[in-house]
């Protein structure tokens, strides 16, 4: 008498089961850990990116003309050092500097020309051009069909305030009886 095979699975296909699976879940795990350490690169990214423009800032809000040149120094913000490289840089306008901050956390050890996070560029100057005087006429402009004021540039109307009548014939604005 010979006996049928059982409904069961035979070692060989178990292992290859298990070796499936296991594939897939380190397939699973390697996109997860990926995508952790890019978040992680992201806010460090980020946060390097504000130290930048709180340097910049706080270089306007001083009121004193940086010098030129290159200099550094290490912050404190969102509980981490970070270190920054300030470049101020003379333009072709008088009274007008270019100002790059790189910034990267101070644990990364690296050369000047790299492991930087990210570079921040800003201006710094007391005027773009020399101030005349001069005011152009951007043309005659009327809102809601309310005729041109002229004492406000360009001839634009100002609108009402309110609790005052419109002058004669103008229109309604929208929403309003």
């Amino acid at each position: 008498m010979r006996r049928g095979r059982g409904g069961g699975f035979t070692l060989i296909e178990v292992l290859v089961a298990l070796a499936i699976v296991a594939i897939g879940m380190a397939a699973v795990m390697g996109a997860l850990t990926s995508s952790a350490n890019m978040i992680s690169y992201l806010r460090d990214k980020t946060l390097a990116q504000w130290v930048a423009l709180n340097q910049i800032t706080n270089l306007r809000l001083s009121g004193q003309q940086p010098p030129t040149g290159v200099s550094n120094g290490d912050t404190d913000f969102a509980s981490r050092s970070w270190h920054w490289r300030q470049e101020v840089v003379a333009t072709e306008v008088p009274g007008v500097e270019r100002i790059d901050i790189s910034v990267r956390p101070s644990e990364i050890k690296a050369g000047d020309d790299n492991g930087w996070f990210t570079t921040v560029s800003g201006i710094w100057g007391d005027a773009v051009g020399t101030p005349n005087g001069f005011q152009p006429d951007w043309g005659t402009q009327t809102l809601g069909g309310l005729p041109a004021s002229p004492g406000i540039p360009g001839g634009a109307q100002a609108p009402p305030t309110p609790g005052t009548v419109p002058p004669p014939g103008a229109q309604n604005p929208p929403g309003s009886k």
